[in-house]
């Protein structure tokens, strides 16, 4: 008998379960959300979603300091089939980011006394994180977009402002 009151238990706790992610298709990719981070794992950082959902931002994403109980803005990068839900600190959509990674590296052309930074397109991923915060992808993709806008002067060993 006791096994069965187990069994059944255990169900509504499933059944509760299932409740919960149902409630979490109010969020939706793209949107913003505050964000608690949690613990650091192998993968990056669970993380606490409007104080009511966990979520992953992982390690690839992450291109500031991080630590436990640290609060951040972040955006619903991807919602998954099991309901797990992937978060990352940058907005989503490819117009949002190259903006924003625009603004970074013309503010750091700016702010450079020269008007200048020693990186390029064939700078090593480490250094472009290192000195710009953001991958060596998103680098690029801004880059070529300032290239384009004619603001900047790609030189074999600098990025110029015009």
């Amino acid at each position: 008998m006791d096994s069965q009151e187990d069994f059944y238990e255990e169900e509504q706790l499933q059944d509760g379960e299932n409740d919960s992610q149902d409630e979490e298709m109010y969020l939706k990719e793209g949107d913003k959300v505050s964000l608690v981070i949690e613990t650091e794992t192998g993968l990056g950082y669970t993380v606490l979603i409007n104080e009511e959902f966990d979520g992953l931002l992982f390690r690839s994403e992450v291109f500031q300091d991080l630590e436990e109980n640290m609060e951040v803005t972040g955006y619903i990068k991807q919602i998954r089939e099991d309901g797990k839900i992937d978060v990352s600190l940058r907005p989503q959509g490819f117009r949002n980011v190259i903006d924003s990674d625009v603004e970074k590296v013309l503010s750091k052309l700016k702010k450079s006394r020269e008007g200048f930074v020693l990186l390029t397109d064939k700078s090593s991923p480490d250094s472009i994180r290192f000195h710009m915060k953001m991958s060596k992808k998103a680098f690029k993709k801004a880059v070529g977009n300032l290239y384009k806008q004619k603001l900047i002067v790609i030189k074999e060993d600098r990025i110029e402002l015009v």
